[in-house]
């Protein structure tokens, strides 16, 4: 027996209609959530600026501005559990088992109360509100929405095209300070970024009470690849958890504009054959090996003469646009099998200007490239003091770390570059898990550099130990079989194991004496003197990069809600520095012809190195 089909709002509206106890007024309509993917491309708006779901309640504003009851419906199911997500979004049809039980006429009263009061509360400034009622206990809330960009109702999405960045004076705080505004500058609400009504950011952000050594605070966004949902965390460790917090929506907001294009549509879908000069080769940039594309077939291999789909960037070394496959600099915008390599956040930054915003990616690059080639070149570096930091901060956070049983140690990563280049290790002296925990920074200021890996590893390493003993099973299979190495998480937690420390012997155990930072970077500033503004500092980088042969590459992925911050961000390519990967059938870094000849070329070997020279063990970097 098939069961009656029933149109949940109209039976809503119907119901709350009737009960009121005013008969010349108009039905207050309402729209179900839950029933039907609000997210998919061909739903309708919802038709009412009532919204329910539960014993919840929603108010969506007024329409006819940016952020609408479309809006609110999208980003409400993006909050939902991923359960309930799954259902509505890969799932068929829905079906009512029976009528919205507080279809009474306190509850019609109470929604037609609120919606007066709102709508002659005067017009809101700033991103319109929501107000939610609980019909339980009739509380109200009220949340700002941020419109959505793909809203079929409000969005408003442009078509990509060819053009130059707009890369303005950037005036500097002081010469080493590479930030115009500190993280307590913008304009940051965190409810707004972050609730479980449309929170588009997430539900929730959780602070880590466990930590001794900075104040940790986390929060994930889910958004969809197919058929499955991508669990992304952001999160800031600071001192405080304020500024945590802080940090942590920017990082958060970094983290999704990196996910897809958001302000511009994607408008060339082409094959590099036809492209020519036009276009970057990806190939460049690295590619898995022949094994990889048999094992996983799923996965189609980039060929010259396959179309997919480009972006435009910008080259900073020409000064001409570039057309960038979209795989390189969103790294979930395609479907799986078009991401004939997996690309992750590596080189995207944010800043007050584009111009901190390339900066600072381009800073992350170096550093990855440098970290991949000592690390898989199994070169000894130079260890540098941190006590003789003139940094009061950076000494006593190093302090802290011993009183837990770590000893915090940095080593200069320079290779093809002089920018000063950092890897931190935190290393438990007892030997016991948690073993290791590794960072890195890269900074024109090289006390920058140290402070920025001092920071990475402050905050991973007195949670090492809890969390390799917590996988540790799973992480001994590892051991023996890299293969199993296939998140980004598993490279750190690995060195959590004790028995890991022999692979990193070539570093920690070379024996020879750390020495003062104004040593290891005397004349550094002579080279590259630090500037007034910061954009001079970016022109002397590229131009410095450009004369070993290398190009910058950068495309503005800058969203909405970051503008409405004054916030830009930017994905960095530098095509021809070793990428960082994770999940060890995936490191390109492996198959690079710069991985053999970096060291001789910088004078630092006498050699370019043999394949039997290669370290081939997995890296651990977070």
């Amino acid at each position: 027996m098939s069961l009656p089909v029933i149109d949940p709002g109209r039976r809503i509206t119907e119901a709350l209609g009737a009960l009121l106890t005013a008969p010349d007024e108009q039905p207050l309509a309402v729209h179900p959530l839950g029933v039907r993917d609000e997210r998919a491309a061909d739903v309708a708006a919802p038709p009412a600026r009532v919204l329910v779901y539960g014993r919840h309640a929603l108010l969506a504003p007024q329409p006819g501005r940016a952020g609408c009851a479309c809006c609110l419906a999208r980003r409400w199911q993006a909050v939902r559990p991923p359960e309930m997500r799954d259902a509505l979004e890969l799932g068929g049809e829905t079906t009512p088992v029976g009528d919205w039980p507080y279809a009474i006429p306190f509850v019609g009263d109470a929604l037609r109360a609120l919606t007066a009061a709102v709508d002659t509360a005067g017009p809101d400034t700033g991103p319109p509100a929501v107000y939610h009622l609980d019909v339980d206990t009739l509380q109200v809330g009220r949340v700002l929405l941020l419109a959505d960009a793909d809203c079929p109702v409000c969005g408003q999405v442009e078509w990509d095209a060819a053009r130059a960045p707009e890369l303005a004076a950037s005036p500097k705080r002081a010469p080493d300070s590479f930030r115009a505004r500190d993280a307590t500058e913008y304009p940051l609400s965190p409810t707004t970024f972050v609730n479980p009504v449309c929170g588009p950011l997430g539900a929730a952000l959780w602070p880590d009470l466990t930590s001794t050594s900075t104040s940790p605070v986390h929060g994930v966004f889910q958004p969809r690849s197919g058929k499955f949902l991508r669990e992304m965390l952001f999160g800031g460790h600071a001192d405080g958890y304020a500024r945590s917090v802080r940090l942590g929506l920017l990082e958060g907001l970094e983290r999704a504009a990196g996910l897809r294009p958001v302000r511009r549509r994607t408008a060339v879908v082409a094959t590099l054959d036809e492209l020519g000069a036009d276009a970057l080769d990806p190939r460049v940039c690295g590619s898995y090996t022949d094994e990889f594309y048999r094992v996983n077939r799923h996965i189609r291999r980039f060929a010259p003469d396959r179309a997919i789909a480009w972006v435009w960037g910008w080259s900073m070394r020409d000064q001409r646009p570039i057309l960038v496959p979209e795989v390189l600099v969103y790294y979930h915008s395609a479907p799986l099998q078009e991401r004939f390599v997996q690309e992750n956040s590596s080189g995207c930054a944010s800043g007050g200007s584009l111009v901190e915003a390339i900066y600072h990616g381009l800073m992350e690059a170096v550093e990855r490239d440098a970290f991949m080639l000592a690390w898989y070149g199994r070169r000894p570096l130079p260890e540098i003091d941190p006590a003789t930091s003139s940094r009061l901060q950076t000494r006593l956070m190093v302090d802290r770390l011993a009183m837990y049983g770590y000893r915090a140690r940095f080593f200069d990563t320079r290779c093809t570059f002089d920018f000063p280049v950092v890897t931190g290790v935190a290393e438990r002296v007892d030997g016991g898990f948690g073993t290791l925990a590794f960072g890195g920074g890269a900074s024109l200021d090289p006390e920058t550099a140290l402070a920025a890996a001092l920071c990475e590893i402050a905050s991973d390493s007195v949670l090492a130990g809890i969390r390799a003993a917590a996988d540790e099973p799973r992480l001994r299979e590892m051991v023996d079989d890299y293969d199993k190495v296939w998140r980004l998480h598993d490279h750190p937690l690995l060195y959590g194991l004790p028995e890991m420390r022999r692979h990193t012997s070539f570093l920690l155990d070379s024996g020879s004496p750390a020495r003062p930072v104004s040593e290891v970077y005397a004349g550094l500033h002579a080279v590259h003197p630090l500037g007034d503004d910061l954009r001079d500092d970016l022109d002397r980088c590229v131009r410095t990069v450009a004369a070993c042969g290398f190009d910058v590459i950068v495309v503005d992925q800058t969203t909405p809600e970051q503008h409405a911050l004054g916030l830009h961000t930017a994905s960095v390519t530098v095509p021809g520095l070793l990428p960082i990967d994770f999940g060890w059938q995936r490191q390109r870094a492996l198959n690079m012809p710069r991985l053999r000849t970096a060291h001789h070329r910088a004078g630092l070997v006498d050699h370019d190195l043999r394949d039997d020279e290669i370290h081939l063990v997995p890296h651990p970097y977070p």
